[in-house]
């Protein structure tokens, strides 16, 4: 594939720029798997985050038999029921504990075998929410050994790692970005001294500085170009296949890997980006190179 008309610097027989499409490939592949991993956290946390907004759980554990169970739960009730800010509260039916457990204990366990405490699923204005240390006394007062759980504490765990993920990601993209422009500039300076003589022929017959950094550049442009497009096609198939391995098997508590159209508009950028910066350090290169020699 040539991007561009007559080279005059015959730069495709190169060693050097021989392994830069490889090299570009890998890179980007590695990149758009930084990626793909730090947007598919981000919107799990967005979701869980949406999913629990303005819920609480209490745990009420099924103490001395059902009966005192169920007549600290009726006055759980009630105290919810008159709770300003509370908009609704109710008793979990025992299906529903079990499609709840069921990611971590399996389909095939059995709630009678386990001993689940009774869960009362509570739903209150965001906007003006109940004071959960008040709610939490009141509630020990019923039941000394219930537990108010208002999901904040686990959501916040998963924000700090779903911001780990992204500072990873965005280390790896900076690498990678590093690494190309080293590569480039190496592959272009091995150019440039395994081609002195046409070079200085050029230079005698009138061609300029940037008339042989644009020979360079169009070299550089179309092997990374090449290179990027095979890496995102890769790391493409990488996710249609994680996302087919993960479909269904929701025991594994793991986000969907599907991509957004946002996502796939920055996975289609990236190997652009990279090409980019590679050109511009191809051209860099040749300029400093060629302004420094006699």
């Amino acid at each position: 594939m040539r991007l561009f008309g007559k080279k005059d610097v015959p730069l495709d027989g190169d060693a050097s720029g021989r392994f830069l499409p490889w090299l570009v490939a890998i890179m980007v592949y590695l990149a758009a798997l930084a990626l793909i991993s730090a947007l598919t956290m981000s919107r799990a946390v967005g979701h869980w985050q949406e999913g629990l907004s303005g819920t609480l759980t209490i745990q009420v554990p099924q103490e001395q038999g059902g009966e005192k169970a169920g007549a600290a739960l009726d006055r759980i009730l009630k105290l919810l029921l008159t709770t300003p800010g509370v908009r609704e509260a109710k008793v979990m039916e025992p299906d529903e504990i079990e499609r709840l457990l069921q990611p971590w204990l399996g389909a095939a366990a059995s709630l009678a075998e386990l001993p689940v405490p009774a869960l009362v699923s509570v739903t209150f204005n965001p906007a003006a929410e109940p004071d959960f240390g008040v709610l939490a006394r009141e509630v020990a007062k019923i039941s000394p050994e219930a537990v108010v759980d208002t999901h904040r504490a686990w959501l916040g765990k998963v924000r700090s790692l779903a911001r780990s993920v992204q500072w990873v990601a965005l280390l790896v993209v900076a690498l990678i970005t590093g690494s190309a422009i080293l590569i480039v500039t190496f592959a272009t300076r091995m150019g440039l001294s395994v081609h002195g003589p046409v070079i200085q022929l050029l230079h005698l017959i009138g061609a300029h500085d940037s008339y042989i950094a644009s020979q360079f550049q169009a070299h550089v442009l179309t092997f990374a170009l090449r290179g990027g497009i095979a890496g995102l096609l890769l790391a493409i198939a990488t996710v249609f296949a994680a996302g087919q391995t993960l479909k269904g098997n929701e025991a594994l508590l793991l986000p969907d890997v599907a991509l957004r159209p946002l996502d796939w508009t920055v996975l289609l950028l990236l190997p652009v980006a990279v090409t980019l910066v590679a050109t511009l350090t191809a051209r860099v290169t040749v300029l400093r190179t060629l302004a420094r020699m006699p």
